[in-house]
Formats: C-alpha cells, structure tokens, sequence
C-alpha cells in the first residue's frame, strides 16, 4: 500500500528507470533557422493551410509554442515537409511579429479577446444601404476595432440601387474614410469591381459586414474564378440562414498584387479589449490636445482636456464629437 506525505520513505517514490541512450530533457529550445517563410491562409480545427513560396503546406502548430495561436494572415516559419503533396504535415515552428491585429470579443462583458485577423493593412467594412438595413453602430465599432488595431479603414458600400448612400456617408463625413459605392448592376458589369480593385491592389484587406450585405459575392468577383466561394440566402430581418463564410480565408486579389481576407459575417463586434488611448491615435489632430488630460482619461467627461482644445481652434468639433460617438460605441449595443 502506498502512503502520501509525512508517513511516505523511499520505497514510495516511484522513479523513471533511465534508459540507455536516452537524452536528459533540455529547455534549450532549436532556433530552426533553416525554416521557410509562410502565409496562413486558413485555420480549420488545428490544421493551418499555409502558402510557402508557389505551394500550398498543410501544417499544424509545434507543441513549443504552446498557447500562442496563429491566425489567417499571420507570416509563419515553417519546418518538415513542405513539398504540399496530399497527406504530408508540416510544423509551424515560430509566429513572426505582428504589425496589425484586427481582434474581436464575443460581447462587451467577455473579457476574452480573440485575434481574427494579422498583418493586414486596411479593413474593409461592407454595409448594405438597403435589405438589410444598414447599421451604424456596428459600423462604428468595426472601425474602432480598425484604429485600435492598426488598419486603415474603408467603407465599402453595396446594393445603391435600392437606397442612396448620402445619409449614411454624411455620418462618416468627418472622418475622412475612403469609400466605395457599388450597385448588384455595377458588380454584374464589372464596373463596380474595377473601383474596389483599385483601393486594394499592392495592400492586405480584411473584409467585414453583417450576413446578407453581399460581401462574399463582392469577394468572389475580386478573386480568381477557382477560388470562389459559395453564396447562399441570408434573411435581411433575422439573420438567419446559410451563412456562406464560416472561418476567414486569405484570398489573392485577381489583377493585382493584393491579398483579401474573407470572414465570416458578424452579427456584434465586441470591444471590451479596446482602449481610448488607442482610438484616440487615428485622430492626430485631437491626439496632441490629450495632453492636458487627467489619467485613463475617456475623452467624454468634464475635465478632459479635448474641449479646451477644440475651443482653442486646434480641431473641428465634428472631429471631436466623431471620435466620442464611436468611444461611445463600447458602452452600447451593436444595434441600430
């Protein structure tokens, strides 16, 4: 019978017997300085597909990164078998560092934040201007994930033959967003994608919208015809239906230099990760008036510094009162 604390002796400790020829454990990790470069382009249950070079690698995650995940976008070193043929794996060994993040949280209580997107250079958000209707607050909170993140944001506007975009691109106005106005004639001409073409080309663009307002369909007339994906019925009122996206992909950019990452449609962007003082860069002319502001200042209570600023002629106040409105975002809902 064993015995467990101060009544156990050394006949109760059981030891490993050493075998000869095995290697004492090391922490020493290999630095694997002969692995090659690689793009993740999807991640499906463990398995990461990955272009390395003019192949595409199917590879899984070395135990020695323990929890770090990677994700759609991220640049990857990669040992093993890289040849791409069927039923070969390869190892990813280290994730390079990240120069953009586009993260999300599930709601604004989770505190668990999770990475959806890197390296990417701008997001694209798709809003449809009619069925479904477009909502602005969850605009407004893709683009603060897009400034806390790092990207450049751009609206990309569809289906201008049920309802006119000027209400809504009055609403962005002041922050001084590209955009792109499509109609389903346009897209079916081609003449839509052309414009949309030219704000991605030579870039990463991560794409973003609600189930229903086109974006797959967008995607699919921007990237080569054998890497289309399918599109399905999505209710305009509910939400429900076959949501044609169901995990991001990094898709090349047919006609030009670009990579465009699909994912799915989202129905709330959480923001409990977002902190104003990263919001806050993507107003430079705002950001130096924060000077005179009080610690882990919101930007939105008495003392803060940036209404003296604006009063003092450094700033418009419409600049002012976008950035509140979309800080104001991570106190909300993501309903209209």
């Amino acid at each position: 019978m064993r015995r467990y604390g101060k009544h156990t002796d050394e006949d109760d400790i059981r030891s490993r017997p050493h075998r000869k020829g095995n290697r004492p454990r090391t922490h020493i990790r290999p630095k694997h300085e002969d692995a090659a470069g690689g793009l993740v382009l999807t991640v499906d249950r463990g398995r990461l597909t990955c272009l390395v070079e003019d192949r595409v690698v199917m590879a899984m995650k070395a135990r020695e990164l323990g929890r770090k995940a990677a994700v759609v976008g991220d640049r990857v070193a990669i040992v093993g078998d890289l040849s791409g043929k069927k039923d070969t794996l390869a190892r990813i060994v280290r994730i390079e560092e990240r120069t953009s993040v586009l993260r999300r949280t599930a709601d604004d209580d989770d505190p668990y934040e999770r990475v959806v997107v890197a390296n990417a250079d701008q997001l694209a958000v798709v809003t449809a201007l009619a069925d479904p209707e477009p909502r602005p607050r969850l605009i407004d909170r893709c683009l603060v994930a897009a400034y806390d993140g790092g990207l450049e944001p751009l609206l990309v506007l569809t289906k201008s033959d049920l309802a006119p975009p000027d209400k809504l691109l009055e609403l962005y106005g002041d922050l001084d967003i590209p955009y792109v106005v499509t109609s389903r004639a346009e897209l079916e001409s081609g003449e839509a994608v052309e414009r949309v073409r030219a704000q991605l080309d030579g870039r990463i663009t991560a794409f973003v919208g609600h189930s229903g307002v086109g974006k797959t369909t967008l995607v699919n007339a921007l990237v080569p015809e054998d890497l289309r994906r399918t599109t399905g019925h999505v209710n305009a009122v509910t939400g429900r239906g076959r949501h044609t996206t169901t995990s991001a992909l990094a898709l090349p950019l047919s006609g030009g230099e670009g990579w465009m990452i699909d994912t799915p449609g989202v129905r709330s962007f959480g923001l409990a990760h977002v902190d104003p003082s990263r919001v806050i860069n993507a107003f430079p002319d705002l950001q130096r008036g924060t000077e005179g502001c009080p610690r882990a200042c919101s930007h939105d209570e008495p003392d803060c510094a940036l209404d003296a600023w604006v009063a003092g002629g450094h700033a418009d106040p419409a600049r002012l009162y976008s950035l509140r409105r979309l800080l104001a975002t991570r106190e909300h809902s993501d309903g209209d």
